[in-house]
């Protein structure tokens, strides 16, 4: 006997509707976060341009706070999640680190970067911070570690991990600033794809002539 097809959403089809719901609400809000600022950009903004209600944005994310919070931990997450896959590679040390830095640049230049990076700590509570700062010390932690077992494998020349972590992501954060992803639509510059992979070029190869 033919089983009567169900009318009612499944439970994982309802997660599903929630979260591609919930990520809607995400874009809108960080896309007006980075063009108008966190103080200016309302709920009732965000809300109305998907026209829904500002009831539904708390359902989903919360307060101001804690929508530009999830906001935030989603583009970290998108770099701790590029550490775990370079990590995956095979080959050298320095490949490795090369695919995290290219990725790691993409991300800094698209909505959720841009937000990590313009965002300032006033914006946020002390605990909100605390938890954004957790997320950045485990992203540090990987790139330093990469760096490490470049320098244990002979495939990267360096004498002080930690500050050349620092000095890699000081120098890919700030596309987060001057990037404009318009320029390239209009044939004025490169893809966040080329400008990440030609940006990490330049920092393996340095700028000193070799003899």
């Amino acid at each position: 006997m033919a089983q009567t097809p169900s009318p009612f959403r499944t439970a994982e089809q309802r997660s599903r509707d929630r979260q591609a719901k919930k990520l809607a609400l995400m874009e809108a809000a960080v896309r007006m976060f980075n063009t108008r600022g966190f103080h200016a950009t309302s709920l009732d903004d965000v809300a109305a341009s998907l026209g829904v209600t500002k009831p539904t944005v708390y359902h989903y994310l919360g307060n101001k706070e804690s929508v530009l919070l999830e906001c935030l931990r989603f583009g970290l997450k998108q770099l701790l999640d590029a550490a775990t896959a370079a990590r995956a590679e095979k080959g050298i040390a320095a490949d490795r680190l090369r695919s995290f830095l290219i990725v790691f640049a993409q991300v800094n230049m698209s909505d959720f970067g841009r937000c990590v990076i313009r965002t300032p700590d006033e914006a946020l509570s002390e605990e909100s911070r605390e938890v954004l700062r957790g997320l950045k010390r485990q992203i540090h932690a990987e790139m330093r570690s990469l760096i490490a077992e470049g320098q244990a494998d002979g495939s990267i020349a360096c004498g002080d991990p930690n500050l050349l972590a620092f000095t890699l992501a000081g120098a890919l954060n700030w596309p987060a600033r001057w990037f404009d992803a318009h320029a390239f639509g209009e044939g004025g510059g490169h893809s966040p794809e080329e400008t990440a992979r030609r940006l990490v070029d330049n920092l393996a190869a340095g700028f000193l002539p070799r003899s």
